[in-house]
Formats: C-alpha cells, structure tokens, sequence
C-alpha cells in the first residue's frame, strides 16, 4: 500500500513553512530550540494551519508556544521598558529582504517578549507583512478573548487596516497569488468583524525597536 501524503507545518524553525516530507521539515527544527510544527493530513489543512495561531494545534506541553500571552517568567529575564510603554500588550512587525522579497511577520508579547504567532516567509512587500500583522493580531486576540492593545511601528499599515483594505502595488501574478488570497481574507476579516482593541503606533525614536523587529537592519 502506498504511503498516504502529509504535510508538515513549521511554524518556529531555521526556516518556517510548509514541508511535504518528514526529512525536510526534521532539517527545519533539529537542533532548533522552540521549533514548533506538527503533521497535517491534507494540503488544506496545513495552509490553514500555518495562517493561524500553532496554540490551537499543539498543547503547551508539547511545544514552546504560550496558550495566553500572560505566561510567566523569572523577574530578572522580563525586558524593561519606559513607563509609557504599556506591556500588556501585543508589538507586531515584518521584516522583507528586499523590497519586494521575501516577507515574513510575527506577534510577540510586550510584557515577556515571547513570540506569539509567526507567519513566513513568502514574497511580498514590508508594508503587506505589517498589515498582515496587525490583522492576525486583530483576530487572534478576539479569538482568544485577550484584553491587549496592539503596537505597530508602521503608519501606513495601521491607516490600511482603518480603511479596510491592503493598498498595495504588488503584481498579483502566480507567484504571488497564495500572499493575496491571505490579503483578501484578512480584508473580509475586517469588513465582517468589530472590535475594541487598539491600535497604537509604536514610538521608536522613544523606545526603541518594537519589541517585534526582526534584527536584521
């Protein structure tokens, strides 16, 4: 009997994605720490999957990501910010090696720096992966039933994100076809959901790099 097909997300690894063979997604994440992935049946189910938050796939037991942002750390390990950073809350950003190139974005906690969703890379452009950001975080914290604001270093995105729509001039062509889908769902999220939390843009040139950044500048 042949052997049926699965498809392996990374979500945390040396390079995120999905894998159609145990061997390529084990070169991923051996040796990786808090490399986070998990085998899914059908190609549909592991896109899904690596669009959404790894916590509703895997238990925290099995892996290195946070069922809540609120999860504890040894006081001396806490980042520290200035009084008028609120740490409860959720930094987001993207990082693209070229512009367009490869694009990737993530969430990360403000009060512990822990990583809280992470999705790519894929070809885009910095402004989409900063839009995508804040939109996941939007509908993971909605999801979750989390009470945190949102930070964004990005203005443009967070004006995308109020207008309801992803103004990007990207060429929508076949290499970029599976990054729009993701934009049109992301522009049907907003249209069809309400929500209360904030957006606030993150003040660099007061605190820093967002908690978010990526490092690569």
């Amino acid at each position: 009997m042949a052997k049926k097909q699965k498809y392996y997300v990374v979500w945390s690894g040396a390079t995120p994605g999905i894998y159609t063979s145990w061997e390529d997604c084990q070169a991923q994440v051996k040796g990786v720490e808090g490399s986070v992935y998990k085998s899914f049946k059908t190609k549909e189910e592991a896109e899904q999957a690596y669009a959404s938050d790894p916590a509703d796939y895997i238990t925290h037991k099995h892996a290195n990501t946070p069922t809540s942002p609120h999860s504890k750390k040894d006081p001396e390990e806490l980042p520290t910010y200035p009084e008028d950073v609120e740490v409860n809350s959720l930094a987001v950003d993207a990082a693209c090696s070229g512009n367009p190139g490869m694009m990737e974005y993530r969430g990360v906690y403000v009060g512990n720096n822990q990583q809280i969703f992470h999705y790519g890379p894929v070809f885009g452009t910095n402004n989409i992966g900063e839009f995508l950001a804040i939109v996941h975080g939007l509908a993971l914290i909605k999801q979750k039933g989390w009470d945190l604001p949102i930070y964004s270093d990005s203005r443009n995105a967070m004006l995308w994100v109020k207008a309801k729509k992803c103004n990007t001039k990207l060429e929508r062509n076949a290499r970029t076809e599976p990054l729009f889908q993701l934009i049109e769902r992301a522009e049907k999220w907003l249209r069809e959901n309400t929500y209360n939390t904030p957006i606030m843009k993150w003040q660099t040139d007061k605190w820093g790099e967002i908690p978010a950044d990526f490092g690569r500048k």
